[in-house]
């Protein structure tokens, strides 16, 4: 398989199914954003971190694979076949915040982002997170747009707070609250 098709030479690249759109198209946007959260989770899986969190990660960024595929299918088009997001996946990531926040102590107030170069990219790439979710949401008010994506980002991005909060108990670095001056 050729990396380089020619295809998108023009500024249009195909959905599955086959529909052309523009680059610019915000479905592009909203999966292209997908793409690049997925490579930032890859950034923090190089990290020195727990196995369990490594572990996790994989799956978070094989479902942000699902999660992409369910965005780059025309909609409409029951023709492809599209792997699919499932409550499970939600729930997997719940499960896990829930056991990283018996370790955390308790937040009393924002904190913020740093501390550790692993911390800050966990922090990043739940930035990343909220834009792709940003963009999924707007999309869905002219497209319809299966809830589970929504959801599934709306809780990896709190996955992605609380992992930076465990690894800075981990890395035994200072959590840096906010206090806002009056």
């Amino acid at each position: 398989m050729k990396v380089y098709t020619k295809t998108g030479d023009k500024g249009q690249t195909s959905l599955f199914g086959g529909k052309r759109v523009p680059k610019h198209d915000l479905r592009i946007d909203a999966y292209g954003t997908v793409d690049e959260l997925n490579s930032y989770i890859g950034l923090i899986r190089d990290q020195e971190i727990d196995k369990r969190s490594i572990d996790t990660l994989i799956e978070v960024q094989d479902r942000l694979f699902t999660l992409g595929s369910i965005l780059a299918t025309e909609p409409g088009n029951n023709k492809v076949k599209v792997p699919q997001l499932h409550e499970e996946d939600i729930l997997f990531l719940e499960k896990e915040i829930d056991k990283m926040n018996e370790v955390l102590p308790e937040m009393r107030s924002f904190v913020l982002p740093g501390g550790h170069t692993t911390v800050s990219f966990c922090h990043i790439t739940r930035c990343v997170c909220r834009r792709a979710e940003r963009l999924i949401s707007s999309l869905s008010e002219n497209e319809e747009i299966n809830i589970l994506v929504l959801q599934y980002l709306n809780r990896l991005s709190d996955y992605l707070f609380v992992l930076a909060r465990k690894i800075v108990v981990d890395k035994a670095v200072k959590e840096v609250e906010w206090k806002p001056r009056m």
